[in-house]
């Protein structure tokens, strides 16, 4: 049920904002130049510092920085186009008598091709990659001694063909593909063999011992579609939208993977801007654990939403 209602929210919201030629995106055509290649770039560094001398109220001293780096490289022509892009984004908070804690954790790839046999078209012949992981050890705090993250575990790999829909596509894209290949990666044997992630679970003996390992990638066969889009809400105001439902055809079909991205860019000056975003993120595979009675022993929760929100203020900067 709160999978469902997550979904239609998901839903709205995308039919709502995406209104490319009535309200929102206002945006003149144009003129074709030929074929050509374009390179974007951006490092953003946001940083956050509270701290407290004699203060009545009480308070503890924290500093927390977030650092971002965005390139993207482009090729388009009548019909035929390629977008690629990589992202790494590693945030960090430190306050007073506490360890030294993540806030956030990405590295991600991104290639879409898309072809259309007429230059007046708007759909799209469309193959696409997605792959995304973490750079360091992720732990549940304040325990620092077992990781329940690691590079590449997990790991993501989507792999597809389908349809694209996009007459302006840089601003507004409808993907939908009847055949993507997921593949989850745990390439660390202790996560692996605990069944971290949706991979098959080691086997054990009475004492412990492993008899048959737990395997490192799984593999899933389903469909995929996705909506994206980015806008000029008002002046210096700008909002980036991205939508992904998955679901497997053989394991619980029906049952979707939800991931849910939308970011507002509030910009200052050509340096300075302020950033709000929420993510949110649902898979059937991801477990949570919640601590028993009994001190280092947890018991399945089962999956729940996952939910990431982040308002920061810094510095950006476009090459």
């Amino acid at each position: 049920m709160k999978n469902t209602i997550l979904i239609l929210v998901c839903l709205f919201v995308n039919f709502v904002f995406a209104q490319p030629d009535t309200l929102y995106i206002k945006v003149k055509k144009e003129k074709y130049t030929g074929p050509q290649w374009k390179q974007k770039n951006n490092v953003s560094a946001d940083i956050n510092q509270v701290s407290f001398t004699n203060w009545n109220s009480g308070g503890s001293n924290s500093i927390s920085a977030l650092v971002g780096l965005r390139s993207a490289l482009n090729y388009s022509d009548k019909f035929f186009n390629w977008k690629n892009n990589a992202s790494i984004s590693y945030g960090i908070n430190k306050q007073q008598s506490r360890e030294l804690r993540k806030t956030d954790d990405l590295f991600e790839l991104n290639s879409n091709m898309g072809y259309k046999p007429d230059s007046l078209s708007n759909w799209f012949y469309s193959a696409r990659l997605n792959f995304r992981t973490q750079l360091t050890n992720g732990y549940k705090y304040p325990n620092t001694d077992e990781p329940i993250s690691r590079l590449m575990a997990p790991g993501y790999l989507f792999l597809g063909v389908g349809m694209e829909y996009g007459k302006r596509i840089e601003q507004l894209s409808f993907y939908f593909s009847p055949l993507t290949l997921k593949a989850t990666f745990v390439l660390d044997e202790d996560l692996a063999n605990a069944g971290s992630f949706g991979v098959t679970p080691a086997i054990f003996d009475d004492e412990g011992n492993v008899l048959v390992p737990g395997e490192q990638i799984r593999r899933e066969v389903g469909v995929l579609v996705t909506n994206s889009y980015q806008m000029e809400l008002a002046e210096n105001i700008n909002v980036k939208n991205q939508l992904s439902l998955y679901s497997d055809y053989i394991n619980n079909f029906g049952n979707l993977d939800i991931d849910w991205r939308i970011d507002f860019d509030f910009k200052v000056n050509s340096f300075v801007r302020a950033t709000l975003g929420s993510h949110i993120r649902y898979d059937d595979d991801v477990k949570i654990q919640t601590p028993t009675e009994i001190e280092g022993e947890f018991d399945e929760a089962g999956a729940k939403v996952q939910w990431k929100q982040f308002l920061g203020v810094g510095f950006a900067l476009d090459f």
